[in-house]
């Protein structure tokens, strides 16, 4: 309780003002973190879970299925609500959601539990993104995809930081080391209610009135439900790639070149590290040159190293790897940006549309992957996959958005 105390306390002395608020950009990143690590931990462990429950393919994509869908359809509803009615102290109970699900994921007897672990960790996701999403750029001071960068890094660090953890810790120890890391979720509820705090103090978390209007963007109807749905299609085409590396990979590189799971754990870590490094570059390039260019280079650029990559030795696969978590991972920021300032006034909407958007293609994409890799290889879904880049071309469907003010 004095933790909390001591969190509220600071983020209190600071209200939402001109100017970027890095204190409280910092710590939701580190929620983010915690969130994602923990998030993360569920697919680190699914050799051990393959193992351990005698699953095939289909069934780790169906798992997958069911936490990535539970966190993508619940977030643009609670984005929509929390739009109008804005629910800071949402976020400890988010949170506490994802630790039970860890307990449970830890203690499970069958392949049922299972799916309900990843169900309970699925709903933490989804009260978390929107939420957090809107602090973040409440704390932007006006430099958006700076704010929305430094909050995601901390998400794929967290990403990164999972398969790490899987490794040193639980596959030593076993599926019941798992347990341990609901002490993470309980840090982040500590700093989640002293961010409830900072936004209450500073006024944000009152219902919005009826009637509001937002500024316009000068975009017909017709240019913005256009925009929005090629920023779904290149969702659907980063993630849908994204997913078949980080469901997949670990099992493709053991499959592959015969490398044992702890060797493939750090290679899988190696890649979600440079997904973070891409994270935290997209956003402030994207305030300077752009969103729309960092869109195109990002999607597009992938082509020539996913076209490759099934195709090489074992060092080229580690490094081709990298090279796509850093290029793909600069577009998330500036589409999710892009597309509050689409539709301005709708930061939780549109933030909880997009993670779901990710955490439903990846959803979808595992599933579908799952039981290709089961009827064909391993090998045959990264060959396929390796085209999803091509999409990029869409890019040039996408009107150009007047920046919207601080």
């Amino acid at each position: 309780m004095a933790g909390t105390a001591t969190s509220a306390a600071t983020f209190g002395q600071t209200r939402p003002a001109r100017g970027t608020i890095y204190p409280v950009l910092g710590a939701i990143s580190v929620c983010h973190l915690l969130n994602d690590m923990l998030q993360s931990l569920l697919l680190a462990i699914y050799p051990l879970l393959k193992a351990g429950f005698a699953l095939d393919f289909g069934q780790i994509g169906r798992l997958t299925l069911v936490y990535q869908l539970t966190a993508s359809i619940l977030q643009p509803l609670i984005g929509n609500y929390t739009d109008r009615r804005p629910l800071p102290f949402s976020l400890p109970f988010g949170m506490a959601s994802t630790g039970a699900g860890l307990i449970l994921l830890a203690l499970a007897p069958n392949y049922a539990t299972l799916l309900a672990a990843a169900g309970l960790m699925g709903i933490g996701s989804s009260i978390f993104h929107p939420e957090s999403s809107r602090i973040a750029r409440l704390a932007s001071g006006g430099a958006h995809g700076l704010a929305q960068s430094i909050f995601q890094v901390g998400g794929n660090l967290g990403s990164a930081l999972g398969p790490l953890a899987a490794a040193l810790v639980i596959l030593p120890h076993g599926r019941g080391a798992t347990a341990w890391f609901a002490l993470a979720a309980l840090l982040g509820i500590v700093i989640l209610t002293g961010l409830g705090q900072w936004v209450r103090a500073g006024g944000h978390a009152k219902p919005r009135p009826k009637g509001t209007r937002h500024p316009a963007t000068g975009l017909s109807c017709r240019q913005t439900i256009t925009a929005l749905a090629v920023l779904v299609a290149l969702v659907f085409s980063k993630y849908f790639y994204l997913t078949s590396l980080s469901s997949y990979y670990t099992f493709f590189l053991m499959h592959r070149f015969g490398i044992p799971v702890r060797s493939a754990q750090l290679d899988l870590f190696v890649f979600l590290g440079a997904v973070a490094v891409g994270t935290i570059a997209g956003g402030p390039i994207g305030d300077r040159i752009g969103r729309k260019k960092v869109i195109w280079g990002s999607i597009l650029g992938v082509l020539p190293f996913s076209l490759a990559l099934p195709h090489v030795g074992l060092h080229a696969t580690i490094l081709l790897s990298a090279i796509i978590g850093v290029v793909l991972a600069s577009a998330f920021s500036a589409i999710l940006v892009y597309a509050t300032e689409l539709l301005p006034g709708r930061v939780g909407m549109v933030s909880g549309l997009f993670f779901g958007l990710a955490f439903g293609m990846g959803g979808i994409g595992a599933a579908v992957l799952g039981d290709l890799a089961d009827h064909s290889s391993i090998t045959t879904v990264y060959q396929l996959c390796a085209w999803l880049p091509a999409l990029g071309l869409l890019t040039v469907l996408l009107p150009d958005v007047r920046r919207m003010p601080a």
